[in-house]
């Protein structure tokens, strides 16, 4: 194990962390980018697209759940590289099913690897990223998640170029799972090694397999890990509620045109993500707590000036504070999770799973109940549950003996 790092050390392992997030961003938006190529490749209909994408949505809850146990036991050095080489091995896959084989069968294999690696680097990185803010004393889980939205940024616009310049979709897809490998194993080389693992020397005693299991599930038995988990739920239902359904919300609720669809899911983006870039001195001016509450009546009102919105401008107002308010609940319930070090791993992994449940079941649920009563009045549930998330922030004062998120008002 290291002893204490240097400031140099600290700034590479920062900068491995950044270059980390903003590999998965890239990697996800390029499959994102390609689904209409994958789809007429195939030959499949939209329901089919749904399974590929279940595929996905199932390995990725596996690959959180797989997290922490491979933290314990190869540290995140090796766990993250092992992660990080299933998820381009799986971009590589479906690039390789979606034309070369035109496979169902592959591609859909193909992002289960994709689902499985990105669940368990995604664990992996918040680790890492709490315990960098832990090492600096300052809130940057933000900005990591900044990173992470700027890669879907590169990868969207690559994926455009690509399409543009009638590249296929598996040389696309190939030279994209090269990059994240390669950049991946570059990064991992500037993280400490830090956690004593069976194989590990030290005077840190070995954690037995059933330890390790027992530590997962006693997470579970933590009421703060729910109330975490209902701030993330909250804020991953208004996030992934905009990505799926708010062009469809301009279009069929607004009666606007599908430019100003996509005009307005731009808008959200740029928002969360300059907030998340700019977001991490706000916190450490006015602690979690209380960010996360303002963000919260934010991002509620904002949801309530898009719905009732009577023009055009006025519902990108609504877009924009709602994009805002949105930002920060995922990163900053990581954070929050990751405050005791000894149990960081389990912990993130509970309460990332509840967040990405939500945001791989929210979108079926708003389609069934928008089916029934109309896309706008729909939107009201994620009111409801932004409301929610509100009330549970908190759960997110920094435990005794964390240095992150507390704020200038220590009472937070």
């Amino acid at each position: 194990m290291d002893t204490a790092l240097s400031r140099p050390q600290i700034v590479a392992w920062r900068t491995a962390i950044f270059a980390i997030f903003f590999a998965t961003g890239l990697g996800f938006a390029t499959w994102a980018s390609r689904v209409p190529s994958v789809k007429a490749n195939l030959g499949i209909n939209d329901f089919e697209v749904g399974l590929l994408l279940f595929a996905s949505g199932a390995a990725s809850i596996l690959g959180l759940s797989l997290a922490n146990v491979i933290l314990a036991r190869w540290g995140a050095r090796r766990g993250l590289l092992v992660g990080l080489g299933i998820f381009a091995s799986g971009i590589v896959v479906v690039g390789l099913g979606a034309q070369i084989t035109t496979s169902f069968a592959a591609t859909a294999i193909g992002l289960a690897l994709m689902g499985l690696g990105m669940g368990s680097t995604d664990v992996m990185m918040n680790v890492e990223g709490a315990a960098v803010e832990q090492a600096t004393g300052k809130t940057i889980m933000p900005l990591f998640h900044a990173f992470f939205s700027l890669g879907t940024v590169a990868g969207a616009a690559v994926g455009v170029a690509m399409t543009a310049w009638g590249v296929g979709v598996a040389a696309h897809l190939w030279i994209v799972g090269a990059v994240v490998v390669a950049g991946g194993a570059v990064a991992v080389v500037f993280v400490p090694r830090r956690e004593a693992t069976d194989d590990t020397p030290g005077d840190v005693p070995s954690v037995t397999r059933r330890e390790r299991f027992a530590a997962a599930v006693a997470v579970w038995r933590d009421p703060r890990t729910y109330a975490i988990g209902a701030i993330m739920l909250g804020m991953a239902f208004a996030e992934g509620g905009a990505n799926d359904w708010l062009p469809l919300a301009v279009v069929d609720g607004h009666g606007g045109t599908e430019a100003q669809g996509a005009i307005a899911l731009t808008v959200f983006s740029v928002a969360m993500t300059a907030v998340r870039a700019l977001g991490g001195p706000l916190v450490d001016r006015f602690g979690r707590v209380w960010t996360l509450r303002i963000l919260a009546i934010t991002a509620g009102a904002g949801l309530v000036v898009f719905i009732l919105a009577p023009t055009w401008p006025v519902a990108l107002i609504g877009v924009a504070l709602w994009g805002m308010g949105a930002s920060l609940g995922f990163p900053l319930g990581m954070s929050a999770a990751a405050d005791d070090p000894a149990k960081a791993a389990a912990s993130v992994s509970a309460a990332a799973t509840i967040g990405y449940i939500a945001f791989l079941c929210g979108p079926p649920i708003l389609g069934w109940v928008s089916h029934e009563i109309g896309l706008l009045p729909t939107l009201w549930i994620l009111v409801a549950l932004i409301a929610l998330s509100g009330f549970a922030s908190g759960a997110a004062k920094p435990i005794a003996g964390s240095q992150v998120g507390a704020g200038h008002r220590s009472a937070h």
